[in-house]
């Protein structure tokens, strides 16, 4: 988990909560490892894989809560972007992430707006 997540969380996150986070984890370093390796091991793809069908199944769970806190996260330099949790694990493979800085640049944002979470909803 990224270590200030870990931080915000310790105090009582649910564990629903912590799988989606640490899959969300798992998607966000994959995407940088791949990307700046400009390509995906197998084991790459079947974590990825792993990770982006837990997201795309849960993510509704706390999609609501999270628009208002990345719609204020800016993304290359702006606030007009969409989802950049989507825009992310919608992805369909790992080696898609090869040559795509529009995704890395979508990560603050999504992290930012996680950690906001944490705070907003009392887990800390």
């Amino acid at each position: 988990m990224n270590p200030f997540t870990r931080f915000l969380s310790q105090w009582g996150g649910s564990p629903q909560l912590e799988t989606f986070i640490t899959h969300w984890d798992t998607v966000e370093a994959l995407a940088i490892q791949v990307y700046k390796q400009k390509e995906a091991t197998a084991d790459d793809q079947r974590d990825y894989a792993v990770a982006q069908a837990y997201l795309m199944k849960n993510y509704h769970h706390w999609e609501a809560d999270l628009r208002p806190l990345w719609q204020n996260s800016a993304v290359g330099g702006t606030l007009d972007h969409q989802d950049p949790f989507r825009f992310v694990f919608e992805h369909q493979t790992a080696a898609d992430f090869v040559g795509d800085w529009a995704a890395l640049q979508h990560l603050p944002a999504a992290r930012e707006a996680l950690n906001r979470f944490l705070v907003t909803k009392g887990e800390v």
